[in-house]
C-alpha cells in the first residue's frame, strides 16, 4: 500500500512554546524530525499552523491549517481533505518532538498494520521515567494496548509517538466521541481505546529522547554535544 508519513507541529504548546523550533546541535528539532523521516523513502510531509515552521521545508512537503485540532491525530486527519493525499492508503504520525526516531520503528509501525488498523510502538521504560508525568506508560496484553497514562503508576511500557493508521480509521477520528479519559490525561491515543478500536503496538529499540519540556531539550544536548 501506499503510504505517506505526517508530521504534525503546533507552534504554540503550552508546555514548551515554538519547541519545534528549538535547536538540536544548531538544526531546528522539527527539521530534524523530517530528515530522519526521509530516510525511510517515503513521502514525508510536515502539518502545521505556522508560516515560520513552514518555511524550513520544501512546498511541495508542507501543509499550512489554522484549524484549532485539539491534537496531532487530528491535524493528521485534517489534511486528508487535501487532494494530495488521495494517493495514499496508509499514514505513519511521527510526533514532531522524537528527534531521535529511526527508519526501524516506523517500518515496525507499518508493518503491524498488516493487524492492526491503527498501530503504535513501544519501549522499554527506565526507571526514572516512570516518575516523570510528560512520559506516557502503556498498559499492554501481548500485541495490543489497553491503556496509555501519565500517572505515576510504577510500571508500564514507554509508549513512543509513533502511530500508523489505515485510511479509512483516521477520516473516522475526528467524529469519534472525546471522552473524559482522554481530556484529563491530554493523550489523543484514548480516543480510539474509549470508542471501541483495538490498538496494535510492537516493541522497538530506542535510545534516544522525547522533548517535552526545557529541561529535556538541555539532557538531549548534553547526550549529544558535538
Amino acid at each position: 500500500m501506499n503510504t505517506a508519513i505526517l508530521i504534525p507541529a503546533r507552534l504554540a504548546s503550552t508546555r514548551f512554546p515554538e519547541k519545534p523550533l528549538k535547536l538540536l546541535n544548531g538544526v531546528p528539532m522539527i527539521r530534524r524530525v523530517y530528515d530522519r523521516c526521509l530516510e525511510t523513502g517515503l513521502d514525508t510531509f510536515v502539518l502545521t499552523d505556522s508560516k515560520r515552521i513552514a518555511s524550513l521545508f520544501p512546498k511541495g512537503n508542507i501543509v499550512v491549517h489554522d484549524d484549532p485540532y485539539e491534537n496531532g491525530t487530528e491535524r493528521c486527519a485534517g489534511v486528508l481533505r487535501d487532494s494530495r493525499f488521495d494517493q495514499y492508503k496508509q499514514f505513519i504520525n511521527v510526533q514532531g518532538d522524537m528527534p531521535d526516531v529511526t527508519v526501524d520503528i516506523i517500518e515496525k509501525c507499518i508493518w503491524h498494520l498488516k493487524n492492526y488498523s491503527v498501530t503504535s510502538v513501544y519501549t522499554q521504560m527506565p526507571e526514572e521515567k516512570q516518575n516523570d508525568p510528560s512520559s506516557v506508560k502503556m498498559v499492554r496484553a501481548g500485541d495490543q494496548a489497553l491503556w496509555f497514562g501519565r500517572g505515576l503508576t510504577g510500571y508500564g511500557d514507554w509508549h513512543l509517538g509513533v502511530y500508523g493508521y489505515k485510511r479509512n480509521p483516521l477520516e473516522l477520528y475526528s467524529k469519534l466521541e472525546v471522552t473524559q479519559e482522554e481530556e484529563v490525561e491530554k493523550l489523543e491515543q484514548l480516543r480510539w481505546l474509549k470508542n471501541g478500536w483495538q490498538v496494535g503496538v510492537l516493541s522497538v529499540q530506542y535510545n534516544g529522547m522525547e522533548i517535552n519540556t526545557p529541561e529535556d531539550l538541555e539532557e538531549w544536548h548534553s547526550k549529544n554535544s558535538q
